[in-house]
């Protein structure tokens, strides 16, 4: 069984040639678009398609962005992410559309032991699974295996550890549920600030 193979079926792998080739290739990209200004629009949008395995319409990623192997991501249409966005995808991680992410966000699928005699075992990796429409707060780090379902939001500087279900404000280290996605939240979109009490626009 190769190292990718153990892997993907959650055993400990270790890094070989395999994943250092698909890194180097993933960084290489990465560099390139890091590099090109933001007015080059269609070009960052083009160079997507090369560092993901999957990239939908529309969407929009801030430099610096930092991917580890690129190939097992995949980003659903509208999905917006602010600067410093760090992927550790060693394997899985699913985005879905329209999704919002802060800036200084880590989606993290890899870990070690906990225990020392075990740490430099090798590693372990489980997917990460991004429902639509969710907004994750800048500042937070998405550990190995867990699933934030649709619509909710992160509370900025969350350690989420455990999976999070859909239409939920949670926040904290850890994160936990604060409370679910409400009729106030249509009416208000910040404070006693109404939706309806809006200027018109020109």
């Amino acid at each position: 069984m190769t190292e990718q193979e153990r892997m993907k079926q959650g055993y400990l792998w270790e890094d070989d040639e395999e994943n250092m080739a698909l890194q180097a290739k993933c960084k290489g990209l990465v560099r390139k678009f890091n590099e090109m200004p933001t007015e080059a629009m269609a070009e960052r949008e083009a160079l997507l398609h090369d560092i993901f395995g999957e990239v939908g319409e529309h969407v929009w990623l801030n430099s610096p962005l930092t991917v580890s192997v690129g190939k097992y991501v995949s980003i659903g249409s509208g999905t917006y992410a602010n600067m410093n966005l760090t992927l550790i995808d060693d394997w899985k991680i699913t985005i879905g559309k329209n999704v919002l992410i802060g800036p200084n966000v880590t989606l993290c699928t890899t870990g070690h032991s906990i225990h020392p005699e075990h740490r430099m075992d090798g590693m372990y990796s489980f997917p990460i699974t991004i429902g639509d429409n969710v907004w994750i707060g800048g500042n937070v780090m998405v550990l190995p295996g867990v699933t934030i379902g649709e619509n909710s939001v992160i509370g900025a500087g969350s350690v989420v550890t455990k999976d999070i279900p859909a239409n939920v404000v949670a926040f904290g280290a850890p994160c936990k549920v604060y409370r679910e996605i409400s009729e106030h939240d249509a009416e208000y979109y910040f404070g006693d600030r109404r939706f309806d009490e809006q200027p018109p626009r020109e």
